[in-house]
């Protein structure tokens, strides 16, 4: 009977040791095919600098970890989770950790209306205000010695209403209130509270549009809320909540898991998480991702892997299909991956997209091969995230890259970093 008794037993173990391996693979599942570097034309041995730069950053307690993969003719070619995922708690970074993805919520939500615009429920030249009707009769803020030349600010009509396509490229006249000078229209927003995480999306919107413009519609590039109140557009158009849409148009159409606005209690071991900064001591506070929320912020909100983002970014290389699942048609990919901003807008002294870019709908564009400080090719898009994630396309390379980390102080050092040690690696 004994003998029977640990024969179950070890009957059992196997089957538990089975499932746990099973659960292994399938959490380490790769995003995409894999290839060795060399089989798409690039060298291993120089990728190898990738990792040894971001080894030495993180040893020196300047970032804390990285996640990054990269992609080249729809292959998995550098897959490398380094660093701390969480270093407070003694956890290593691994690569299906979860990141707050901050701006990279803008191209994602960018994608979605568009979903809508190829159905004919939205389009480009509508109003605004055909969705949400606060936003009709918006004012602009004038400052002192502008165009009304007066010694305080006032409030001017605006000249046309704001349209769905200036939401996408970012010429609404809206702004954030902690970028750049301040202003009348910068000092309103933060006496309404419009950076609080507390709002509802349709409350929000409305608060909003009772606060002047920063500036004129279409005449402006201007970084601001343009993608929240995008988000409030699609909740309407769609018929349903931001979250919701996202995740029946996008998400589950790619497989991207583990993407939403917040992050589930079963994967909340995931997160990752910042460090103390090496030089001031102070950590950064990013926002709360734990618990229920009620802002579906579509500027900001989101939480995704490299590997979630990666799939995202490779349907767009893919002309908007991957793995036999169409998202957008492929004219649609190319004309929002191309630049919207003519002569008569201003870019502004505050253009982050960078020299040598214009910016499409929910991307930043690439239009000449130099001007920039990092190499890229003519038509690549790109964007990142405030707490340090990043991502960028480049067709005639046929390449996607897709990095997450945690370090918001530093994170252009790195972006520039990143770009010239995956560029140096294209060997053909």
């Amino acid at each position: 009977m004994a003998l029977k008794g640990n024969v179950a037993v070890n009957r059992i173990l196997r089957l538990l040791v089975a499932a746990f391996v099973l659960q292994a693979i399938i959490a380490r599942a790769a995003p995409l095919p894999e290839a060795s570097p060399e089989d798409v034309g690039l060298s291993s041995g120089r990728l190898a600098r990738l990792t040894a730069t971001l080894t030495t950053a993180i040893e020196s307690g300047e970032l804390p970890g990285a996640v990054i993969m990269i992609a080249r003719d729809g292959k998995l070619v550098y897959s490398q989770a380094l660093g701390w995922q969480d270093k407070a708690a003694n956890v290593r970074m691994r690569e299906d950790a979860i990141f707050r993805i901050y701006s990279m919520t803008k191209p994602i939500v960018s994608v979605a209306a568009m979903t809508l615009v190829e159905r004919g429920q939205l389009s480009l030249d509508d109003p605004v205000s055909k969705y949400i009707p606060a936003f009709s009769d918006m004012k602009v803020s004038v400052e002192p010695g502008g165009e009304a030349g007066t010694a305080q600010p006032v409030l001017v009509d605006a000249r046309r209403p704001i349209t769905v396509q200036d939401l996408l490229r970012h010429t609404s006249g809206l702004t954030y209130q902690m970028r750049g000078p301040q202003t009348e229209a910068k000092r309103l927003y933060k006496q309404a509270n419009i950076f609080s995480q507390h709002w509802m999306l349709e409350n929000f919107a409305n608060a909003l549009a009772a606060l002047p413009l920063q500036h004129q519609p279409g005449t402006t590039w201007e970084y601001g809320h343009s993608t929240d109140i995008l988000g409030r557009v699609v909740e309407v158009a769609a018929g349903m909540p931001l979250d919701r849409y996202l995740q029946q148009e996008v998400f589950d159409p790619l497989g991207m898991k583990d993407s939403a606005f917040r992050v589930a209690p079963d994967k909340q071991d995931r997160i990752a998480e910042p460090i103390p900064d090496k030089y001031t001591g102070k950590t950064p506070t990013l926002i709360d991702v734990r618990n229920p929320v009620t802002f579906f912020a579509g500027g900001h909100g989101l939480t995704s892997t490299a590997g979630d983002y990666l799939r995202f970014s490779q349907m767009l290389l893919g002309g908007g299909e991957l793995d036999g699942v169409r998202v957008l048609g492929p004219k649609t990919v190319r004309y929002i991956a191309s630049n919207h901003l003519d002569e008569t807008i201003s870019k502004g002294d505050d253009f982050i997209a960078g020299p040598g870019y214009g910016f499409g709908l929910g991307f930043a564009t690439r239009l000449e091969y130099g001007q920039s400080n990092w190499p890229a090719s003519i038509g690549e898009f790109y964007w990142g995230g405030y707490a340090g994630t990043y991502f960028w396309i480049d067709p005639e390379e046929n390449l996607v890259v897709s990095y997450m980390s945690v370090e918001p102080l530093r994170r252009q050092h790195y972006r520039v970093l990143l770009r010239n040690l995956v560029y140096q690696s294209i060997i053909e």
